[in-house]
């Protein structure tokens, strides 16, 4: 069996012009990035804005296993069905991040014959975007310690100080680290570029205008008198808006099948928001009649934060829900051990069916229609395949086998018609939470209703920061909760669905430039580590530029 990237260099590209002109984007609205990527210019949606919408799909998923479960392979064989089905369609993905890259997953790009193009581009640097966001981050947090170098004339409290630095890489031994200059010593960090403010600033900005006063918004910290310091305090939005005005612009690829792609933004869904870029969303439904998009993790996280976060800052009003299933995760979830997956488990499957009916109630929450696409591996068994869509049709949720590795488009026909049937039913789409109640409350919300716990704890330190909240203002924000994406608590080891148990909010951040308060659960980190053998390990370029090892 070919390899994704085996599959996708035997791949013929179409000019990225010819794209872009399939959805109707002139030749002076795009910026050629190679003969296959393009920037668009942000005037493409001011000149479109009072259009009508097209219909919005989310792809989500169960809670996954550590290698994925192809939610975004899904969300490209989708559209790429619809686009058989006759439908103008694009689909909106996220960039990669090479920590999971050269860490576990190998790439983000989809797989098979449901992957866009050029992928080994997009799987590393492809136009910058995370080294934009990555040395804007970095501008504002050598700002502060500078600012302190040569005075402190803001009096800044150095231990309340949180804002670290950060690296597009998985490298844990960066967790902790202390600083030193002059006569000041402090504890400090790196976090992964994904889980910057500055991505979630980006991903959420609709022009420059916005990018800037987003930015001009973010606490680095609080002076000793406790008033919040700013970006803007530091003179440093101006400087950041600038290092980011090319990566505000929407990526345009292509799939295998020539679907227009925008890719543009990363944040992880598990530590940040999980959702693509505003501005290329809202730009793909003017100029589509159906877009399709993905959230990262399992619905309990990035469908959480796309319906109660994204759409509420963008107005977004999203028509479906398309959950990924596969027998691999539902053994998971049902208890058997890795080395299992790929051997009929019927009893390990049944028991995992259990997190798969937890993920479709909380999405019915959204009062939107739920349609699951099992994710069909090649050592899947047919008995256990029909065993999901037996449970799927008792839950009375429309259900279908989803080949779109194996066969691109053609195997996902299935799942889009059943899609655009229930496009056809009235929606009463609304977020989980009100903005006015408080945070504490918006928390619990989301942890009865989408988790099944039975509240939230909040240690001394989350307690003192709702006031801090309060005293600011910002108890209108939405919430951005950082939990483990293998479990609907906040210990990766209980699978299943679990009762009787309480999320244990450890800390709250104001990211006052995003627009949410993150909310840390467990032992949730922002810094991932590599793994014993990373995927590193199997990549390699040949004296041709042949590239192997990205899967």
């Amino acid at each position: 069996m070919a390899s994704d990237i085996e599959i996708a260099q035997k791949c013929a590209l179409q000019p990225i012009e010819k794209i872009a002109s399939s959805v109707g984007l002139k030749k002076d609205e795009i910026e050629l990035y190679g003969r296959h990527t393009a920037k668009v210019d942000l005037s493409a949606y001011e000149k479109r804005k009072d259009k009508k919408d097209g219909r919005l799909i989310l792809v989500t998923t169960m809670s996954p296993t550590p290698f994925g479960e192809g939610k975004t392979t899904v969300t490209i064989g989708l559209a790429q069905a619809l686009k058989k089905l006759g439908k103008k369609v694009i689909a909106c993905i996220r960039e990669p991040s090479l920590g999971p890259t050269m860490g576990v997953k190998g790439g983000a790009a989809g797989g098979g014959y449901s992957q866009v193009l050029p992928m080994e581009d997009i799987n590393l640097h492809f136009t910058g975007d995370m080294y934009m966001v990555g040395a804007t981050h970095n501008l504002l947090a050598a700002m502060v310690d500078n600012h302190i170098y040569f005075g402190n004339e803001l009096n800044i409290d150095k231990d309340s100080i949180c804002w670290p630095r950060v690296v597009d890489m998985n490298d844990r031994a960066l967790r902790n680290i202390t600083l030193k200059y002059k006569d000041t010593e402090r504890k400090a960090s790196f976090d992964i570029t994904a889980a910057s403010e500055v991505m979630a600033v980006l991903c959420l900005s609709m022009n420059l205008d916005q990018l800037r006063e987003k930015l001009s918004r973010i606490i680095i910290g609080f002076s000793k008198d406790g008033v919040p310091v700013t970006a803007k305090d530091l003179k440093a939005s101006g400087a950041m808006a600038l290092l980011l005005k090319e990566a505000i612009k929407p990526n345009l690829a292509q799939t295998i099948e020539g679907v227009p792609a925008f890719v543009h933004g990363g944040p992880f869904a598990n530590i940040a928001h999980g959702c693509n870029s505003l501005v290329s969303t809202k730009l793909a439904l003017k100029l589509a009649d159906y877009v399709v998009t993905e959230a990262g993790f399992g619905s309990d996280l990035g469908a959480e934060k796309f319906f109660d976060i994204k759409c509420r800052a963008g107005e977004l009003m999203p028509g479906a829900a398309v959950v990924v299933v596969t027998t691999k995760a539902l053994k998971w979830q049902g208890g058997s051990s890795r080395d299992e997956w790929n051997r009929p488990d019927e009893a390990a499957l049944r028991k995992g069916l259990a997190n798969l009916e937890r993920h479709i109630s909380g999405l019915n929450n959204y009062r939107i229609p739920v349609v699951c696409a099992v994710n069909k591996y090649s050592f899947d068994d047919e008995k256990e395949i029909n065993m999901i869509l037996e449970a799927c049709a008792g839950m009375d949720i429309p259900a279908s086998v989803a080949e779109v590795w194996e066969k691109g488009g053609s195997g996902g026909r299935e799942a889009a018609k059943q899609v655009l049937s229930s496009l056809k039913k009235a929606t009463e789409f609304a977020p989980l939470y009100l903005s006015d109640i408080p945070v504490a409350d918006k928390l619990d919300a989301v942890a009865r209703k989408i988790y099944g716990a039975d509240g939230i704890e909040l240690s001394e330190n989350a307690s003192q920061k709702l006031g801090l909240i309060k005293r600011a203002n910002l108890e209108h924000l939405p919430v951005c909760i950082a939990k483990t994406q293998f479990s609907f608590t906040d210990d990766p080891k209980q699978l299943g669905a679990p009762v009787n148990f309480s999320i244990h909010v450890k800390d709250l951040k104001i990211a006052a430039g995003a627009g949410y308060i993150v909310a840390y659960t467990g032992d949730i980190m922002t810094m991932p580590g590599l793994p014993k053998h990373p995927a590193a390990e199997k990549m390699d370029i040949d004296a041709d530029g042949r590239i192997k090892g990205i899967f």
